[in-house]
Formats: structure tokens, C-alpha cells, sequence
């Protein structure tokens, strides 16, 4: 039985969807079809002038027993592909593959695959080789063709070298972004991908924003033609914003225009909080200090989890609660190249400190016991979130865990006149603030939304004066649409 599991990154496309992008990549009865990652094989079961490709020895026997009028090639496809030359009419799949310098196929065919699920921020982060081969179908443009597919949301954030490369070698690119899931068990959602009339470029990007995956209603009709310069140069080459009623999507371009708008990063240096590498050893609880008698100027208070955030400030009142309950709130900082005191050192000698010595992290940094970037922002925002990223101001002077970003206005900025923690606060807390949000950041799966540095520092800061009253409803529209692509309970 083919293995259908997280260890091996296979998620095998449903049998509705694999015989839909069969029937609609095979154009003709002679037609060759290429699959390069046939997995169990029930792409190239349903057209009998197939070539299968597949690394797994397990899965390639499952492909031949599923079909055996088709050519099943065990082993890796980029290293066939390369030896082999051939070329074929069409292409459809799932998974990796799909793409070498020299494209396997023929110019006018058409590609359909399935999702590329590996490669998303789940299943790929446990295949790094794999996720090396996503990249090198991204960068490496094929001759003649690449495949259409169903691409995680996660990985088609990325994939902007591959939409470059087909709208400048297929006269036609379709996307299909469907709400519901096509994999259950996946926390990912994934698009259909459709490049077709390959020797030729596409000016538009073709979208179709559809409910749920229907065999009997695909391909469906496109809901909008998207300029490949818009996508390019006005969206960063990110496909989410056109998931947007393009009116909102209008609203959200003139507030970028507007004098008295900002992005996070033009006034502001965004970072993410420290990785201790050893959270058990490195945060004391208060019983602990006073155990080990460790001496005030080494413990920084740190907010540790979004948990500790019960409002818009971190104050003095906070740290003391969390000290009252024998919170583990105090990281142990030991600046580089300070002198250590004996009541640390003794701490430094334990028996957890040699566990915590040789964790990945501590292991590969020296001094092993200093954390580094170690900070204590002005604001502190939630770095993964459901209903919106959280901010809150940093009044204790606390520092922050990975659980967070760093947030430190440019000094010339804050204050005095300038950007004041209330302003802030309110424009990121705004309906264009949060919407802003989902735009810049990416869905995590489950419901979540993940803010990077870099997109954080994106995200619109626009004054109350700058929106009306009926353009609150519609980014309050736009955002409620975000959060249902995403899942949001």
C-alpha cells in the first residue's frame, strides 16, 4: 500500500481531482502524458500513454500495479529527465518535479498537477532535500514547459520566480483558488495551477475564486483577469490581495498612495525576539533566583508567550503578577565577554546546564550560555496569530521571545511631536491596519496568521483622517474575506 504520510511529504491527490486534471490536460487519445512524481500512480492510471516517474521504490511498485500500461521510471526525476530527452504533450501530478533546464515538455501543451504539499511550511520544513527541489523548479526555467498545479497558499506566497517564468512562456496561466480544502488531512490549502500554449507570454494572469473543488464545473470561469504588471510591480508579485472584491482591493491601493500613509518599516526597525535554545534552563522562575541567589543585573524580565499579553500595555503591574504566580520570567543574560560572577558560574555547573549545553543551539555558539539579540523593544507584537496580530506596548522594558517581533521606533520619530504610542497603537489596531495585516502577512494553516520581520515591516500604518465612514465597511469587508480563505473559527 502506497505510504501516505507526513515522514514521506506524500499526500496523495484525491481521485476526483486527479482524474479531473487528467481529463483536462490529455487533449487527445495519442497524447503523451508526463507525471513526475507519480506517487502511487493514479495519475498515469487514468491515460494509458503515460511516463511515471518516482524516487520511492514502495510507491513506484504501487504505481505499476495501479497502472500497467504506463512506464514507470524508478528514481530521481531530475537526473531521468536530464539523460532521457524525450518530450511529451502534457503534463499532471503532484508534488515535486516539475521542472529541469531542459523541459520535458513539447511546446502548446498543456500542464495540470496537484499540490506541491511538501514544500509547504508543514510537510516541507521536515524534507529540507525536497524543499531544496521546490526551489530549483522555481529558479531553473524550463525550455518548452512547466506543469500547472495545485499550489499550498504557503508556497505560492514564494513563487514568484515560477509566475515570472510562465507568464513569459505560456500564452495562458490560470489559477484556480478554491476555499475549501481538496486535502483534508492537510492543514494547507492548495490551488490549481494551469499553464497552457507554452512558446508564447501572457500580459494577464487568469483567476478563478471558487467555493469548492466541482469536477462537473472545471476549469470555472475566470472571476478576473489580473495584469501581470499590477501583480508584479503594485503587489509585489503576491497572488492574496486579488482574493479581494476588487473594490476593496481599489481602496486599499489609494490608501498606499496617500501623503500621511506609512508603512511599519519607513519609521520603525522590526526584529524577531530571542532563541535561547535551552527555554528550560535560560528562564528562572523567582524561586529560582532566589535558590541560586543570582544577582538582578544578569535577569531581564521577558515576556515569554502571547499568554502574557492580557491588554495593549506591558507594565511594572505585569512583571510583578507574573512574579507573584513564580512565573519562569526572568531570562538569564549574560552579556559577551562579562565577567561571571560565582553564584551564576555555580549555575553555569549544573546538572541541567550541561543538558542545556548541548542543545543545537548553545552547542553552536560561544560563549555557549549568551543569548543573543537580546532586546527590549518599545512594542512587542505577536509573531503568529488568529483573529489579528497583537501589539502591545512595552512600558516594563521586558525583553521577548521568538513568540514575538521587536518593534523600536527611529528616535528622531517617536515622540516630540511625532508618532506617539497611541497613534500607533490605533492605526495598527484600525480596520486598515488589520487589514493590512492579512494582505502583507501568510496563513499558517489551522486558522493562523504569520507575520515575518520583513512583512511586518509592510504593513500600512494609515491615520483616522485618511479613511471614511464607508470605507471602514468595506475593510472590514476585505478582512472578514481574508480571514475565511484562511479558515478563521
Amino acid at each position: 500500500m502506497a505510504r501516505d504520510d507526513k515522514t514521506l511529504g506524500a499526500y496523495y491527490t484525491p481521485e476526483a481531482v486527479a482524474d479531473a486534471l487528467v481529463r483536462w490536460a490529455v487533449r487527445d487519445a495519442a497524447d503523451s502524458l508526463l507525471d513526475p512524481s507519480s506517487g502511487d500512480g493514479r495519475f498515469v492510471a487514468r491515460h494509458p500513454n503515460s511516463v511515471g516517474v518516482e524516487r520511492d521504490p514502495a510507491s513506484a511498485a504501487d504505481s505499476r500495479g495501479r497502472a500497467p500500461e504506463a512506464t514507470i521510471v524508478e528514481g530521481d526525476f531530475f537526473t531521468w529527465a536530464t539523460a532521457d530527452g524525450r518530450r511529451f504533450d502534457c503534463a499532471a501530478g503532484n508534488r515535486r518535479s516539475f521542472g529541469t533546464s531542459d523541459s520535458p515538455v513539447r511546446p502548446g501543451g498543456p500542464l495540470w498537477t496537484t499540490a506541491v504539499v511538501w514544500a509547504s511550511s508543514s510537510a516541507g520544513s521536515r524534507r529540507r532535500g525536497r524543499r531544496s527541489s521546490w526551489r530549483r523548479q522555481a529558479s531553473c526555467a524550463p525550455a518548452d514547459g512547466w506543469p500547472s498545479s495545485c499550489r499550498p497558499r504557503s508556497v505560492m506566497r514564494r513563487t514568484g520566480p515560477l509566475m515570472e517564468y510562465l507568464v513569459a512562456n505560456f500564452g495562458c496561466v490560470h489559477l484556480v483558488a478554491i476555499r475549501d480544502k481538496i486535502f483534508p488531512r492537510l492543514s494547507e490549502d492548495c490551488w490549481l495551477l494551469l499553464a497552457d500554449r507554452a512558446g508564447s507570454r501572457s500580459g494577464t494572469i487568469r483567476l478563478s475564486r471558487v467555493e469548492r473543488f466541482d469536477p462537473r464545473a472545471m476549469p470555472p470561469p475566470v472571476s478576473e483577469e489580473v495584469s501581470v504588471e499590477a501583480w508584479r510591480v503594485r503587489w509585489r508579485r503576491r497572488l492574496r490581495p486579488f482574493l479581494l472584491p476588487p473594490v476593496v482591493r481599489s481602496l486599499y491601493e489609494r490608501l498606499t498612495a496617500e501623503a500621511d500613509v506609512v508603512r511599519l518599516g519607513q519609521i520603525a526597525q522590526v526584529g524577531i525576539g530571542y532563541v535561547s535554545g535551552a527555554n528550560g534552563f535560560f528562564h528562572l522562575r523567582p524561586s529560582d533566583v532566589r535558590r541560586f541567589a543570582m544577582p538582578d543585573e544578569f535577569l531581564v524580565p521577558s515576556i515569554r508567550n502571547s499568554r502574557y499579553l492580557t491588554g495593549a500595555v506591558v507594565d511594572d503591574a505585569d512583571v510583578e503578577r507574573w512574579v507573584a504566580k513564580d512565573e519562569p520570567v526572568f531570562l538569564l543574560h549574560i552579556p559577551p565577554g562579562a565577567q561571571v560572577p560565582g553564584a551564576v558560574r555555580a549555575y553555569l555547573d549544573t546538572e541541567e546546564a550541561r543538558k542545556a549545553r548541548a542543545s543545537y543551539k548553545c552547542r553552536n555558539r560561544t560563549p555557549w550560555y549568551t543569548v543573543p539579540d537580546v532586546r527590549r523593544p518599545a512594542f512587542v507584537l505577536t509573531y503568529m496569530s488568529g483573529r489579528s496580530p497583537a501589539l502591545a506596548a512595552n512600558r516594563g522594558r521586558c525583553t521577548c521571545t521568538n513568540a514575538f517581533l521587536a518593534v523600536d521606533f527611529r528616535s528622531d520619530l517617536f515622540g516630540n511631536g511625532g508618532i506617539s504610542e497611541p497613534r500607533f497603537s490605533a492605526a495598527w489596531g484600525s480596520p486598515a491596519g488589520r487589514l493590512s495585516c492579512e494582505l502583507e502577512g501568510h496563513p499558517l494553516g489551522g486558522g493562523m496568521l504569520k507575520l515575518e520581520p520583513g512583512e511586518a515591516r509592510h504593513v500600512l500604518l494609515v491615520p483616522d483622517t485618511a479613511v471614511t465612514e464607508r470605507d471602514r465597511v468595506l475593510l472590514e469587508e476585505g478582512i472578514e474575506v481574508m480571514q475565511q480563505w484562511r479558515h478563521l473559527a
